[in-house]
């Protein structure tokens, strides 16, 4: 996905965007950057591949050379960012988050009129350049990021930082990711996760509202667009994205998660589909909150029957090989044998999307002598891949294994019966429920309901976008 973290004061602050981006590592895994700008030297940036060494450990030999009293950083998933761009409205920072789904047709509009873009290795152009065209079109910035939001299909947050000593940060138009300020004694930062700059000694100042731009300097904040009526907030950002003590809309995310188990654990009860297990667990890291809701609510007691390696390989992606990759997702499963060997365990998984790790986490355990395995999933099945965040890197649909499993069973026909799947209660569910558990070797199966969801996040449900699970935006 990605994330940015800006920040303006009366001191320096390398250390604080430094320490800032370095706090959203778990939202990217292919680039990073930073860059500050000084009075006087102006702008120095920095870009590194973070694909197989953490942020941290690419960027500590690059701080002795920044300097300046406004910065911004940001993690990305995709292209190199964030961009330095020179144009007539001036010469400015840019670093985006989200998704272009047109991104070729505005590229031709472009093209058709004698704008060159550089071309990456890929042959691609480099999605936040393509946002800095659109911005450049317009008369000032405010009208040009408002532009670039309204053509663009998809969505767009970003963060802009000019030469003049200031940030803009813009939230996507329909508010699918969180855009907070914090402020201290010197100045203000902008960041995704509100932790962030709680560990930097910033405290809570402002949320953005949907389709919000805010100007951002070190002796304050003012809104340059004002926020609009509807907001679509990612429900994956309390489900797997956000870190345990990140709030987004007021609402916390560990929170949310026990709330979540608890509820699925309810639902398993009043339909009698609470096995008898030894114990509840969660897959870690982020399956571990559902599963301590699951395993409180149900009265079974909660362990660990195996737990990560992370010393030397915190994700599992981060190599670019994916026989290596696969090779060091195994290596980091280390077993609990005595919470393992003949027992029955229930794992509550934050989602199941492809089921490719998942079916092999579930083959170690049974090589580990586990007697029995039935899993739990803390979101509806996924029908649909995200169009606006990238949350799912699948290129099909039918990548998705709740998807293909409709597919086998039904054919195309199933495409017009794709709520009754997602209904574990229904004949279609059951079918989809017993199909997945004979591939992937679960004893049961069950899914969290959308209802179930969208009451433990807790907000207005007008709000919370879940286009995976449902088609509707």
């Amino acid at each position: 996905m990605g994330a940015f973290f800006g920040a303006a004061s009366k001191r320096e602050v390398a250390l604080d965007v430094f320490f800032g981006v370095d706090y959203h590592s778990h939202l990217g895994t292919r680039r990073a950057g930073m860059v500050l700008w000084d009075g006087s030297e102006g702008f120095s940036r920095e870009i590194h591949s973070i694909e197989n060494t953490p942020f941290r450990t690419k960027f500590e030999k690059d701080l002795p050379g920044f300097k300046g009293n406004v910065g911004m950083g940001c993690i990305s998933d995709s292209d190199p960012q964030p961009l330095l761009v020179r144009s007539h409205l001036g010469v400015f920072s840019v670093a985006t988050v989200g998704a272009i789904n047109n991104a070729d047709a505005l590229i031709q509009s472009f093209t058709g009129v004698g704008h060159q873009f550089m071309a990456m290795s890929s042959g691609d152009v480099n999605a936040t350049e393509l946002v800095a065209a659109l911005i450049n079109t317009q008369s000032d910035l405010v009208s040009g990021i408002q532009y670039a939001q309204d053509m663009i299909e998809g969505s767009l947050t970003l963060l802009v930082m000019t030469n003049k000593g200031e940030l803009i940060a813009a939230r996507d138009r329909m508010g699918r990711l969180p855009v907070l300020i914090g402020r201290d004694d010197d100045g203000y930062c902008v960041t995704f996760e509100s932790f962030a700059y709680g560990k930097l000694g910033y405290v809570d100042a402002y949320e953005l509202g949907s389709g919000e731009i805010v100007r951002i300097t070190a002796e304050g904040f003012e809104t340059l667009a004002p926020a609009r009526d509807e907001m679509r907030i990612c429900a994956f950002l309390w489900v797997y994205y956000g870190y345990p003590n990140s709030n987004y809309e007021g609402v916390n995310v560990e929170t949310m998660r026990y709330r979540n188990g608890a509820i699925m654990a309810r639902d398993d009860a009043e339909h009698g589909l609470l096995p008898d297990v030894d114990y509840v667990a969660g897959v870690p890291d982020s399956g571990l909150p559902h599963g301590i809701g699951y395993a409180t609510e149900s009265r079974k007691p909660f362990a660990r029957p195996f737990v990560k390696y992370t010393p030397t390989w915190p994700r599992s992606f981060m190599p670019a090989n994916q026989e290596v990759r696969n090779r060091v997702a195994k290596m980091k499963q280390i077993p609990v044998p005595e919470l393992i060997e003949g027992k029955k365990l229930l794992f509550v998984d934050d989602s199941i999307v492809r089921g490719t790790q998942l079916r092999e986490t579930i083959d170690f355990l049974y090589g580990a002598g586990a007697a029995e395995i039935h899993m739990r999933s803390a979101c509806p099945p996924i029908m649909y891949g995200c169009k606006y965040l990238s949350f799912s890197r699948s290129r099909s649909d039918y990548e998705l294994i709740a998807r293909r499993k409709v597919l086998e069973l039904e054919g195309e026909a199933g495409e017009q019966h794709l709520d009754e799947y997602a209904n574990s209660h229904t004949e279609r569910g059951q079918c989809m429920l017993k199909a997945i558990c004979e591939e992937m070797g679960f004893d049961s199966l069950n899914y969290q309901t959308l209802d179930g969801l969208l009451d433990a996040i807790g907000i207005d449900r007008k709000m919370v976008c879940t286009y995976c699970w449902s088609g509707k935006e």
